[in-house]
């Protein structure tokens, strides 16, 4: 009796470790890089991303060409790191939404500016359009 009640424990022990590996695995980075200026008329534009349990919907400010503002309008972290303030300066200096993710947090870094790329992918879709 009491060696089923042990391999039912790790059973559940180990199906616990296996869904948190799953869960936490970085996740993948499919930002394109620099902001194309040419391609982006000044604007507000909305962008959203979501992988698993991490979410982000920012809004881009464009103004003559160039990213002024990103405001976080909701973010749902992993292990709730408030990495937000962080990725959003280091975007806008380098005007480029490949930047270094924060340590201890990448994939929440990630899920930010992979939102901030697709903000900027209408931007440009937009832009192309008129």
């Amino acid at each position: 009796m009491m060696r089923k009640r042990l391999t039912f424990y790790i059973g559940i022990i180990l199906i616990g470790i296996s869904l948190f590996l799953l869960c936490c695995k970085t996740l993948p980075l499919k930002t394109t890089g620099a902001v194309d200026a040419q391609k982006i008329g000044d604007g507000i534009y909305e962008g959203r991303y979501a992988k698993g349990i991490l979410k982000a919907v920012v809004r881009v400010t464009i103004y003559n060409q160039r990213m002024t503002d990103i405001e976080i309008l909701s973010h749902r972290a992993g292990r709730g790191y408030d990495v937000g303030p962080v990725i959003v300066n280091r975007i806008l200096e380098r005007q480029s939404t490949r930047v270094d993710a924060v340590s201890g947090a990448t994939s929440s870094s990630n899920v930010i500016m992979n939102a901030v790329q697709d903000a900027l992918d209408k931007a440009g879709e937009q832009s192309s359009e008129q």
